[in-house]
């Protein structure tokens, strides 16, 4: 296949007999929905790139080998916490929990990488859990942070952390967004153990909350560290930086960590011990990689290969990535109007929908799950059967993390990717950097077709529920607006407090408005046609399929040059200003300057007449005399050389040394006239 997405090494395609396990069995009735895909192997084409380690050897050290046969027994954890690992079903560690436990122990700072599923939540809880009750806390105080990046990855790190610490004495709470705030605030106050917030929830609470500060914080820790460092949370990572204690110890978990010394350098670590049990690009090792190829006049096939991936191969256990919250939203219309029972999990539903559609789909209630990236990092969701991509992520690293919902904890899963002309480049990067093969797979053409007639018939459908929710959302807001403006009539007298932000209204502006420029600006298509396109699309009452899946992988390509761009600039989020060390240098220039320097490099008109002036009456009638300021010597020494000098006999000399002019007073020997008495300044008869 000359045209193929990915190129074979010799130029040959491995195709695989049908009635063994490539080929699928068929789930829906009908002569055009019969035929089964169709799975070709490919060989991926191995390329080492090169990459400077020089920084990374002197900022990291690097973590000994583990042993093997290391069990949680061997590790010196008290009872509690080993009678809650054995209620929690856990009998071996795992690679990651083997290197990180004993280092996590020692109080050490830890930057680690594990591929998706191997269980890093506990390798960085046990640890934590072990110290608080080693060392128990004498007032009620918060002494761990655990900050994640997603409302629901809070809700699960909690819910793994109250399970390991059932016997112990240490209290967890969570803060996250969509949750109720008072009951946060009293939780806050209580003090307790460990923290687990979101960034944004979490400056709202020290911002608001004035029982409540980070100054006791004894571990922190990031989950998914390389996101919490990235530009989204890049203010607010300073702002929880600066407000924690610098003596802390510093935890860096994720499956695509970074290893740059800049982005490390924002958290303060001091001599940290790397881990990186797997490249910041594995997959779990029981992942089955497929891509379904989209040629380019064929677009507006997405919806109807995704109708038929779901409908005649996977039926359950299937999380849907959708690239924008509109095309989820519409998606999850489409495959309810075919018949499927499924789910929806993305930014615009409130916190208790997204939580409703997550445990309906833990619970089999539902079989599919169209989700956004909300859900693509570190959601434990067990008996997820297949992964599939509606468009291909951005980068790699969110590949990684969207297909790291399945094969968890040694279990098999399949990930299904649709891919598009112009996401070839995507995935060749996958192809190259899998361990093993990577399948095509082929829908027969009439199947296809044949699922677009029925999408077709159904778009009046689509648009009339769109519609009738619009309505509702327009009326809920109006009602809304009309009670606050009630509620603030009625509660005149006695206002609220309002809640303050680090950042004004008008910094906030100026940042969205800024990150939308550049958002746009770094389009891979070009400015003048980028806008036609948009202004185009939105004076459209109704988009086409093809229309729809352009916007998608123009808003993931927008989103890949952009973080190009912002890999290729100098980190500005490197070390916090307020904790770094002034220079020696800078220390040097601070230093005062003696009233006699001062003095001795003055050149000034007054300084002049000053030293010119010998008596009381001459200085009185220069000005010298009186409690002006500037007008008197402030030296003794500085007056002393100015009455053993006559007036007549001054001649001023300017020198120039490192660059300060300094004015010089000598006495010259050509007049016989002599003072009264000796030179104060040396001693010896007057000149």
């Amino acid at each position: 296949m000359n045209n193929g997405i990915v190129e074979n090494v010799s130029g040959k395609e491995v195709s695989e007999t049908a009635g063994v396990e490539e080929s699928e069995s068929d789930s829906s009735s009908g002569d055009d929905l019969q035929r089964a895909d169709m799975l070709k192997e490919k060989v991926k084409r191995k390329k080492k790139s090169k990459r400077a380690v020089e920084d990374e050897k002197s900022f990291f050290e690097e973590a000994p080998e583990f042993d093997d046969s290391l069990r949680f027994e061997d590790m010196n954890l008290s009872r509690p916490l080993l009678k809650a690992i054995s209620a929690m079903s856990f009998h071996q560690p795992t690679p990651i929990q083997k290197a990180c436990i004993p280092f996590g122990l020692m109080g050490r700072d830890i930057c680690a990488c594990a591929a998706t599923g191997t269980g890093k939540t506990a390798a960085f809880m046990m640890p934590v859990i072990e110290r608080l009750v080693y060392k128990p806390r004498q007032v009620p105080v918060t002494r761990v942070l655990v900050l994640v990046p997603t409302r629901e990855l809070g809700v699960q790190v909690h819910s793994v952390t109250r399970q390991l610490a059932q016997f112990t004495s240490a209290q967890a709470t969570l803060a996250v967004g969509g949750l109720d705030i008072k009951t946060q605030e009293a939780a806050l106050r209580a003090g307790p153990d460990i923290l687990i917030a979101t960034p944004g929830r979490l400056i709202d609470h020290l911002h608001n909350c004035p029982s409540f500060d980070l100054s006791s914080i004894e571990i922190l820790i990031l989950d998914e560290a390389d996101r919490m460092l990235d530009e989204y949370f890049e203010e607010q990572m300073k702002e929880i930086i600066r407000l924690c204690s610098i003596q802390r110890q510093t935890l860096l978990f994720s499956a695509t960590m970074t290893d740059e010394v800049q982005d490390l350098a924002a958290v303060s670590l001091r001599n940290p011990v790397k881990v990186f049990v797997n490249s910041n690009t594995d997959v779990a090792p029981f992942l089955r990689q497929e891509f379904v190829r989209i040629r380019g006049n064929r677009e507006g096939d997405r919806e109807a290969i995704l109708a038929a991936l779901l409908t005649r191969s996977f039926p359950d256990h299937v999380m849907v990535f959708i690239q924008t919250k509109k095309q989820a939203h519409r998606l999850h219309i489409l495959l309810g109007l075919l018949g499927l029972h499924v789910g929806e999990l993305h930014g615009d539903l409130s916190q208790a929908q997204r939580l409703e559609g997550l445990r309906r789909f833990k619970d089999e209630q539902i079989d599919i799950l169209v989700a956004t990236d909300v859900a693509a990092r570190g959601l434990d969701i067990e008996g997820v059967k297949t992964v599939i991509n509606f468009t291909m992520p951005s980068t790699t690293k969110h590949y990684v993390h969207r297909v790291g919902r399945t094969a968890r904890a040694g279990r098999s899963g399949r990930a299904v990717s649709l891919v598009g002309e112009q996401e070839r480049k995507q995935l060749k990067e996958v192809v190259k950097l899998a361990k093993r093969a990577v399948k095509n797979r082929t829908i027969p053409p009439e199947v296809i077709m044949k699922f677009r007639d029925k999408i077709q018939q159904l778009d009046k459908e689509i648009d009339e529920v769109l519609r009738m929710e619009k309505e509702e959302r327009e009326l809920a807001a109006s009602e809304n607006q009309l009670n606050r403006v009630k509620n603030k009539v009625e509660n005149a007298e006695t206002k609220p407090l309002e809640r303050t932000w680090f950042q004004s209204k008008k910094e906030k502006m100026q940042e969205k408005a800024a990150k939308a420029l550049q958002e746009y600006d770094m389009s891979v298509m070009g400015k003048k046609k980028r806008k036609e396109f948009i202004k185009n699309l939105k004076q459209k009452k109704q988009q086409t399929p093809e229309e729809r899946a352009q916007f998608d992988i123009l808003k993931a390509h927008m989103f890949a040059e952009r973080t190009a761009k912002r890999n290729r600039r100098q980190k500005r989020i490197q070390a916090m200003p307020e904790t770094r060390a002034a220079p020696k240098e800078q220390l040097a220039k601070k230093q005062k300057v003696g009233t006699f320097d001062k003095e001795l490099t003055n050149t000034s008109k007054n300084c002049v007449k000053q030293f010119r002036a010998v008596s009381f009456q001459d200085r009185k009638n220069v000005g010298g005399a009186g409690n002006k300021k500037g007008k008197q010597f402030k030296s003794k020494m500085r007056s002393e050389l100015a009455l053993c000098t006559p007036p007549p006999l001054i001649t001023t000399n300017t020198m120039f040394d490192g660059g300060q002019t300094r004015a010089l007073n000598t006495c010259t020997m050509a007049d016989s006239r002599a003072l009264d008495g000796p030179c104060s300044m040396s001693g010896e008869p007057a000149c």
